[in-house]
């Protein structure tokens, strides 16, 4: 087993390493998109380059919370290939310290940021999305665009039965639609009315429906001024199809499957999101035995450069097939527990296979 003193010296190089290779990442990331965001802004008045920066800042998060598996896969790289390169390893395996002994760091550490990035970074990364989000439409309009034709779908359930609205434009915090279109069905499931109407407004239990036409199978198509329609959706409920399950925070992704599939709601891709996030702590550990695997190899047996690009190479084949999993998942064809957890489970145990295979024959 592997003493105190070295636990920790190894410890404090792991953990240095990786966040140095995430906050250099960061960094980047923040500068193109500043950069981006810059261009974006060139033409609008009023737009100072503090207010894009600050807007930039917000957005960094939650496109680093994506890079962080990698971070740990290159951190965990480079920390033992600098082991290598200067014997220190070598000391250890003399001293009788196995690789399982010198993996024990690594994978603590892998754990603690996973845990970490999942009940902390993930929730204020979350709350700065929807903040960037908010500020991106005042300033470019809704999606960056002004002129943006998107439109959104609403399905409701409530006790006069189900309903269908399609909006052209909606506000940023919900309650106001533009260009309504709904398709109301009876609790029977029959098709009962069409209602089109210039604008639509959320209020406590009911939508209000202004300047309408209202036509019904078999009859003649009429006018209103004013159509209720009761629904039990909340502001963001309605929304939600516009809000993608990476910006709700992990301890809210429960309670908003729950009351989405109370109002009639697909809550797949929320429990698809929760379950993912359970499993980035074994998904960090995945990277840490795929990265020991592939830089462990002395120095003087040569052959480094391809071993740490067999191991990046590897690493990028794990997140495509998580990311391939998320989508199967989302689509229905997996299920969201299957889904989430197989990538980082196969991984890992592909990892201690090769390192079982390396180290004891």
């Amino acid at each position: 087993m592997i003493g105190w003193t070295l636990g920790r010296y190894l410890s404090a190089r792991f953990l240095l390493t990786i966040a140095a290779v995430f906050l250099m990442i960061s960094g980047m990331i923040y500068v193109v998109d500043f950069v981006e965001l810059l261009r974006r802004a060139g033409n609008i008045q009023g737009v100072s380059a503090g207010e894009i920066a600050y807007l930039s800042f917000l957005r960094v998060p939650s496109a680093s919370e994506q890079i962080m598996p990698f971070c740990a896969l290159f951190g965990t790289m480079a920390t033992f290939v600098q082991l290598t390169r200067k014997l220190e390893l070598l000391v250890a395996r003399a001293v009788g310290v196995s690789v399982w002994g010198f993996l024990i760091p690594p994978i603590v550490i892998a754990t603690a940021i996973g845990i970490t990035s999942v009940v902390l970074f993930n929730p204020a990364a979350a709350v700065m999305k929807r903040r960037a989000y908010a500020i991106e439409t005042r300033l470019f309009g809704r999606n960056g665009d002004r002129h943006d034709g998107t439109t959104l779908w609403i399905r409701q359930k409530s006790v006069d039965g189900e309903a269908f609205i399609r909006a052209g434009q909606v506000s940023a915090d919900g309650t106001n639609l533009s260009s309504v279109a709904a398709y109301v069905y009876d609790r029977a499931g029959t098709f009962e009315q069409r209602i089109e109407a210039q604008t639509g407004k959320l209020q406590p239990g009911v939508w209000q429906f202004d300047h309408v036409r209202v036509a019904e199978p078999g009859e003649q198509s009429f006018a209103a001024g004013t159509y209720l329609l009761a629904t039990s959706l909340s502001p963001e409920e309605a929304v939600r199809g516009l809000i993608a399950p990476d910006s709700v925070p992990f301890w809210d992704l429960p309670s908003l499957r729950v009351a989405a599939e109370t109002a009639g709601l697909d809550g797949t891709r929320y429990r698809l999101q929760f379950h993912m996030l359970l499993a980035r702590p074994l998904l960090f550990i995945a990277m840490v035995l795929i990265a020991t695997a592939f830089s462990l190899r002395f120095f003087r047996f040569g052959s480094i450069e391809k071993m740490v690009s067999g191991g990046v190479g590897a690493g990028f084949v794990l997140y495509a097939a998580v990311k391939f999993g998320g989508d199967l998942g989302g689509a229905g064809l997996l299920s969201p527990l299957a889904a989430a957890w197989s990538p980082a489970v196969v991984a890992s145990l592909l990892g201690a296979f090769a390192l079982l295979n390396q180290e004891d024959g």
